[in-house]
């Protein structure tokens, strides 16, 4: 796990965060933005627009049915009894009319699911998309757990809030403007009366959702470190590395002391604005018994106001207090839900530091093969500035072919190199140069296809090894798996599985041994079948035994290929063509086995400690 247990680790990301940050734009326009995804589904969304105006338009005409069923059904003028074929015709206008509002509910529903839905889809397959172009030094300073919260719980947050909002606004804004028509038709002085408030409560909505907003964003913090938490905890590295220290109560405490933050601020956002709701159910919920009263007074003052008019006011009337509380609610939803749509596009906003340059090049397959550093300065992005650089005025070159092996004492910038040449980071000074041409003027796709990369820390994925095999050549055949895998010397092992190729590795392939899990590495490697291949301490971790296995496996690898081989161990690099030795962030040598041992120098006395110490196979070279 990267960091120590608690918030610390969480600060440290936000700092980095906000450093990432520092040149992102900082959203003025975001309901442009939001508009913006709904843009390819114009259509369904015109489609769906059109049918909540019809519908709302629909669903007032029931109220003033209403008042024709009183006044020229129930209570006709002139007559003692009731009108029924007239009623009759008015009940069935109303059942028609709600058995349409009743399949245009239908189709409306259908149609905001599904462009809501598939404008989260979208964002959530954009996102994922940016996240893979970012470049290695994002994912060493963000937790993994971070980043897959965003993906899920940012995005899943306004999901139900955009599949909503369209039918929502565009329904409840028409239906509440055909209400008020339609008491205006009725009696315009009883509207005013049930309106007058109405801007006080849009003002108060304002104040609540700001506060929900804020405890929106405090939430959804906390979401990501519990998703960080169990992402750490839950893993197979996790829960090794908790048993071995005993330490799985303080891994449940831990969880628990953030699930319950969670937990807290939950019961806030449910809590926040429920009164200010209450307040305006019992307004609303008043006014019918008020509009009795002005409807009195409406009377004795000479104002011809029917029984009819009465019922059908306050039948409108009572059909705002739905609409009317779903506005607020959207409203109030809409706030919460920048704050979310503000930390998906913080992310969509970062610059991925290594991109291509316009005009970029393929890599000259006439010179593939070709490596050369040309006096490379290199300081990582979050290294203090006023310390030293980690690769300092490096020059080398290396030809086709060439094995050449990088050696020093651990941090002296060995791996560094390995990261420079397929342009995982960009030198901060100099040039690294690949085919004869500057990485940074070559399409990153083009290079990185040309170099295949075997590190110390293999990485499978959860799934059979010939899945896992594939991944470097998805139509590989058969026969091209074993022939890897024979020349990873892996074939054997494989075929002695119960399943054989088909057999699951598990969670990063723990259920291989390293020197297993290396050689289908290799493998893997194999098929790619790049020209220049890069080995970063690939048997530092191993056992005498599998080293061994796994080393003539690296050399098969390397037959015929220009090999960049970080090691940690000297005995494994004695018969490369060229070897460098890195020191302090320089070259201190350079030469073959025999040439440094009689230079006296850095090499030397590696070699001579490696072999007092007997941690390596020097005393059997």
């Amino acid at each position: 796990m990267r960091g120590g247990p608690g918030r610390r680790i969480g600060t440290s990301d936000a700092a980095a965060q906000r450093a990432l940050n520092a040149e992102a734009p900082k959203i003025p326009d975001l309901l442009r933005r939001i508009g913006a995804l709904f843009r390819p589904y114009r259509v369904p969304l015109a489609v769906t627009i059109a049918l909540v105006l019809v519908d709302a338009g629909v669903g007032v005409l029931p109220p003033l049915l209403t008042r024709q069923a009183f006044d020229l059904g129930l209570f006709p003028n002139g007559q003692r009894g009731p009108d029924v074929p007239v009623l009759l015709e008015i009940v069935g206008a109303m059942v028609l009319l709600w058995l349409i509002t009743a399949g245009l509910g239908v189709g409306q529903t259908f149609l905001t699911a599904r462009v809501g839905n598939s404008v989260m889809g979208a964002l959530r397959v954009r996102l994922f998309a940016h996240l893979e172009s970012m470049e290695l030094g994002f994912f060493t300073r963000t937790r993994t757990g971070v980043i897959q919260s965003r993906l899920q719980n940012d995005v899943g947050g306004v999901a139900g809030v955009l599949s909503n909002t369209v039918q929502s606004v565009i329904g409840n804004t028409v239906t509440v403007l055909s209400a008020l028509v339609a008491m205006l038709v009725l009696s315009w002085q009883m509207t005013l009366v049930a309106v007058i408030l109405l801007p006080i409560l849009v003002l108060a909505q304002r104040r609540v959702g700001q506060v929900r907003a804020r405890i929106a964003t405090q939430t959804q913090e906390s979401l990501s470190e519990m998703s960080a938490i169990t992402q750490e905890a839950l893993s197979v590295s996790g829960i090794l590395l908790a048993k071995a220290f005993t330490r799985q109560g303080a891994e449940v405490e831990r969880y628990s002391a953030e699930n319950r933050i969670q937990i807290g601020l939950q019961v806030r956002q449910a809590m926040s604005g429920q009164w200010f709701f209450a307040i305006v159910s019992v307004f609303l919920s008043v006014i019918p018994a008020v509009i009795y009263l002005v409807a009195a007074w409406l009377i004795r003052g000479g104002v011809d106001v029917t029984a009819g008019t009465i019922v059908a006011f306050t039948t409108v009337q009572s059909r705002l207090l739905f609409p009317t509380m779903g506005l607020l609610r959207v409203a109030l939803d809409l706030q919460t839900s920048q704050a979310l749509f503000a930390r998906i596009f913080e992310y969509l906003d970062l610059k991925p530091a290594i991109t291509d340059r316009p005009g970029a090049s393929d890599v000259d397959p006439t010179r593939v093969g070709e490596v050369a550093f040309d006096a490379v300065e290199f300081r990582y992005p979050d290294a203090p500035t006023d310390g030293a650089a980690t690769l300092r005025g490096v020059t080398f070159a290396i030809d086709p072919g060439t094995y050449a092996a990088f050696v020093g004492p651990s941090g002296a910038g060995k791996t560094t190199i390995s990261y420079l040449v397929p342009r995982l980071y960009d030198a901060t000074g100099g040039a690294v140069l690949f085919a004869g041409a500057d990485v940074r003027g070559l399409r990153h796709e083009s290079l990185l296809g040309n170099v295949g990369i075997v590190s110390q820390e293999t990485y499978l994925f959860h799934a059979t090894i010939a899945e896992n095999l594939r991944y470097a050549k998805p139509e590989a055949t058969d026969a091209e798996l074993e022939a890897a895998c024979r020349a990873a010397n892996i074939h054997d092992t494989i075929a002695s599985f119960p399943d054989g190729y088909a057999t699951v590795v598990g969670e990063r392939g723990y259920r291989l041994s390293g020197g297993e899990k290396q050689r289908v590495a290799i493998a893997r490697v194999l098929l790619k079948d790049p020209p220049v291949l890069i080995l970063d301490e690939a048997t530092s971790a191993l056992d005498t035994v599998s080293e061994r296995i796994v080393q003539s496996a690296l050399d098969e690898a390397a037959r015929g290929r220009t090999t960049l081989a970080i090691a940690h161990r000297l005995s494994t690099v004695v018969n490369a063509d060229v070897i460098f030795v890195i020191e302090a962030g320089q070259v201190a040598e350079r030469g073959t086995h025999p040439e440094l041992l009689s230079a006296d120098g850095v090499y030397a006395r590696l070699f001579a400690e490696q072999l007092a110490a007997g941690g390596s196979r020097a005393e059997r070279v």
